[in-house]
């Protein structure tokens, strides 16, 4: 199926989604997250680094949220503050509440890998002494586990040999697909699909976006992770748009349209730009890295709309058309 039909079949199942769940909780909510990293300098001097300010995101039952932004604006680290699997020398502040419950340690534990599920980046997350197909039949929580396991793999074209196969026996579009047979073969509530499609043909990446809109129709949240807005278009509800560690603005996948006219923060709109399709205008200057972070609003260095009080203070996250937004000229 080529991608306008993968398109048109997210959109014809729009409306049905909004029927799956009536809850006005959140299946997660994350409110002013800010994360930080304790480190030792010269003379074992500890010093904090700062990598996330701030953050804001939801998911709702039956929702896909796609998250986008530049390498290094926290989009992972976000993914594993949720999944309580951060380094010890982390210092987190804010909430994390899933389904109305913070998620302290204990429940994220209790959670992790049954109603929380993460197709991760990195490959090296599977079991390298384990064979791969007894390592999606381990996630199966309900069911017959190897029929599930193997009816997985057919829909993503793994012969019954990758069954008996090592992860280093693999290609690494192959890893990745074993990836998402093993999120998806645990029924999670809640699936975390970190830069799920690198590497993967046209017709793997639609099956799998394809699965990611099945799995949100029957209730599921899904927050997917991705530097590909075009893929992120065709099958989220909104997007969520990073910048150096915060939300600069979320916006409803409608607003992703024409000349960007739509969006609220100067960062989405030259993002939007800079897409080959659109005016493949190119964002000038750099994201800063951590430890240089602006005193004030965190894209005021680069931003032609930047006035004396945008470089003093960081502004605060406002509702506005349907849609948040951190910038005190949004209209």
């Amino acid at each position: 199926m080529n991608n306008r039909a993968v398109n048109n079949d997210a959109k014809s199942s729009n409306t049905d989604r909004k029927t799956v769940d009536n809850s006005t909780t959140p299946l997660l909510n994350v409110h002013d997250l800010s994360v930080s990293f304790t480190q030792y300098t010269r003379g074992l001097n500890q010093k904090e680094l700062k990598v996330i300010t701030n953050l804001n995101v939801s998911i709702n039952h039956g929702e896909i949220l796609a998250i986008v932004g530049s390498s290094g604006s926290g989009k992972s680290l976000l993914a594993h503050a949720i999944l309580g699997i951060l380094p010890a020398n982390v210092i987190i502040s804010g909430n994390m509440d899933y389904k109305g419950v913070s998620l302290i340690p204990k429940i994220q534990a209790e959670l992790r890998g049954k109603e929380i599920a993460l197709i991760p980046q990195s490959v090296n997350f599977l079991d390298p002494l384990m064979k791969v197909g007894k390592q999606v039949r381990s996630s199966v929580n309900n069911g017959n586990a190897t029929k599930i396991q193997r009816n997985i793999f057919q829909r993503y074209n793994l012969e019954d040999k990758v069954d008996h196969m090592y992860p280093f026996q693999l290609s690494g579009g192959m890893t990745r697909r074993i990836l998402v047979s093993t999120a998806i073969a645990n029924e999670a509530q809640l699936i975390i699909a970190d830069e799920p499609t690198p590497g993967l043909d046209t017709g793997i990446v639609n099956e799998t976006i394809r699965t990611f809109r099945e799995l949100a129709d029957k209730g599921c949240g899904i927050m997917l992770i991705t530097h590909d807005i075009e893929t992120a278009l065709k099958i989220a509800d909104r997007i969520a748009v990073f910048y150096a560690g915060t939300t600069v603005e979320i916006a409803p996948v409608e607003d992703f349209s024409g000349n960007g006219n739509n969006l609220r923060h100067p960062y989405s709109k030259a993002l939007w730009k800079a897409l080959p399709h659109n005016d493949f205008r190119p964002i000038m200057g750099h994201q800063p890295p951590p430890n240089r972070l602006p005193k004030g609003c965190l894209f005021a260095p680069r931003c032609d709309k930047a006035t004396v009080e945008c470089h003093d203070i960081l502004p605060k996250a406002s509702s506005l058309r349907g849609g948040m937004v951190r910038c005190i000229h949004a209209s």
